[in-house]
């Protein structure tokens, strides 16, 4: 696939444009599908700048899966700081996205929107989490180093561990013993709030693994033994739920 094999649709959030765009690989039978949250760098650019989240959703595309990644900064310039991005983000916008994401996904023909999975990365790592514990139609969920899931976003907001329990799929987690957001004592806080509400999950925990450690643009992030093992288990996890 290469850098115009997407399709850009654009949507109506609570009256802001939010882009969405889709990979969708041709098949002759329906085919399960991804919503993929991105990290937060793209707060600047935009999707259509952001390498890491483009071979991500291409990368799943290629193991035939259908995917949706909402621009998910639609609600501020693309040119405002990050730091006002997540100090002004709020979890009913977040979720009022996904919603959106996943309805753009369900419609697309050829695609069965009973086998669509949730899967973010970082700052989408814990949109992933939340967006799995209000949209009950998300058959899998898969969190990559998903930090500050300990805390609600926005007033009233719900830490979402604190709704695991309205979680209604698997989860598969991927974390790097060297992060500090999450760090391992939060690894081991999602684990006990999952078993306590008998949410089925599998986590794996790597050594010499920071933040971030898929992140093969950002040379002192990236760590390929983990992305790859990583990349092995989440396929095996999607494939046995999804196909």
């Amino acid at each position: 696939m290469n850098a115009t094999d997407y399709e850009l649709v654009t949507v109506d959030v609570q009256g802001s444009a939010m882009d969405v765009f889709l990979f969708i690989p041709a098949a002759n039978t329906p085919l399960p599908g991804i919503v993929l949250a991105q990290h937060i760098p793209v707060g600047h650019a935009g999707i259509e700048n952001d390498t890491f989240t483009l071979e991500t959703a291409r990368r799943f595309a290629a193991n035939g899966y259908a995917v949706a990644v909402p621009f998910i900064f639609h609600w501020w310039p693309k040119t405002d700081s990050l730091d006002k991005k997540k100090a002004e983000s709020r979890d009913d916008r977040m979720l009022a996205d996904i919603s959106a994401a996943f309805e753009v996904l369900a419609q697309q023909p050829g695609v069965d929107e009973n086998r669509i999975a949730m899967v973010g990365h970082c700052w989408g790592g814990r949109v992933a989490w939340l967006a799995a514990c209000y949209i009950r139609s998300f058959r899998a969920l898969a969190v990559f180093y998903g930090g500050n899931i300990k805390k609600g976003l926005g007033d009233g907001a719900v830490a979402p561990i604190d709704l695991a329990a309205n979680i209604e799929c698997p989860v598969i987690g991927f974390f790097g013993n060297d992060d500090s957001n999450p760090s391992p004592d939060d690894v081991a806080d999602y684990a006990r709030a999952l078993d306590a509400a008998g949410i089925e999950y599998e986590f794996h925990q790597y050594d010499n693994a920071g933040h971030a450690f898929q992140n093969f643009p950002v040379a002192e992030r990236y760590n390929e033994a983990a992305s790859e093992d990583a990349w092995a288990k989440v396929l095996i996890f999607l494939y046995k739920l999804l196909k």
